[in-house]
């Protein structure tokens, strides 16, 4: 099956493409009907409607253009944590990737942030296939380490980037709340296509250790010997309570947020992801 990504939204592009623009063009998807004014091109008036209305009105279509996609890869050291070699990271890279790939074929330009701490490494979008091999470099390269700087890097993203794009940020989440959601407010208040995938591990969600551990916090030097039984409870509310309200904010926001646990297959889930979208811009007005 031949899969596409689509923007839920209109976007600004250069060229032409797939993807609706927020401006009318002359491409062949008829859009709608208005009145004429003095100056518009005759050449668009329909000579039917007025033989039956005795009124000028002209033929609008939609434009199509290109769409520009920003990857935002968080590297900080939550995302080495994983059962498969290589943790939540290597799961990332592997959809960043795979999203990358399809977008390059289909003509749209993409990008990519790799953001932890105050580092973040950017490759502006371009659109010619050579290009794709210097994000994949760079995607090989990223390393978990130190604490995240997701936030920030997105705030720098909202503010840069003045053009609607398609945002996709690929993280853990493991970062004060109210901050976060602040950040994703920001990049829909610019109009962009925001797409969140949360990967999580599935003893992160289930805890189910059963035996003393020391546990230690990957993004910093903090660390604790405990018994797990004895705080599983409080845990499992605390991670629900914390995925309930991320999960509330970003549908307030108008945010695609996707939770996904790193034992399913991930070409299934850019799988269902990319149906569900095409089917979101083909219904859409």
């Amino acid at each position: 099956m031949h899969l596409t990504l689509m923007s839920r939204t209109p976007m600004e592009g250069s060229v032409s493409g797939l993807h609706k623009s927020p401006h009318r063009g002359s491409s062949v998807e008829f859009a709608e009907y208005r009145n004429y004014v003095p100056g518009d091109d005759i050449r668009r008036l329909d000579w039917r409607v007025f033989a039956r209305t005795d009124r000028f009105f002209l033929k609008e279509y939609e434009a199509e253009t290109n769409l520009r996609c920003y990857f935002v890869l968080d590297t900080s050291g939550s995302m080495k944590f994983g059962q498969a070699p290589g943790g939540k990271l290597t799961y990332a890279k592997r959809m960043i990737a795979t999203l990358a790939y399809i977008a390059a074929h289909q003509g749209d330009a993409s990008g990519l942030i790799c953001t932890s701490g105050s580092s973040v490494v950017e490759i502006p979008p371009r659109r010619n296939p050579a290009h794709l091999r210097t994000l994949f470099e760079m995607l090989d390269k990223a390393e978990p380490r130190g604490e995240t700087g997701l936030v920030k890097a997105l705030h720098d993203l909202a503010e840069r980037v003045r053009r609607r794009a398609m945002v996709v940020v690929v993280s853990d989440f493991f970062c004060d709340l109210e901050p976060l959601l602040n950040c994703f407010q920001h990049l829909r208040f610019q109009k962009h296509d925001l797409a969140l995938f949360q990967l999580l591990d599935r003893e992160e969600l289930e805890f189910q250790f059963d035996r003393p551990l020391r546990f230690t916090d990957l993004e910093s030097s903090m660390s604790v010997v405990t018994e797990p039984s004895s705080i599983r409870d409080e845990y499992l509310r605390q991670i629900k309570q914390f995925l309930d309200e991320l999960r509330r904010g970003c549908n307030e926001f108008g945010a695609d947020y996707r939770q996904v646990v790193t034992d399913q297959d991930y070409e299934r889930v850019l799988a269902d992801f990319l149906v569900e979208r095409a089917s979101v811009a083909a219904a859409s007005p």
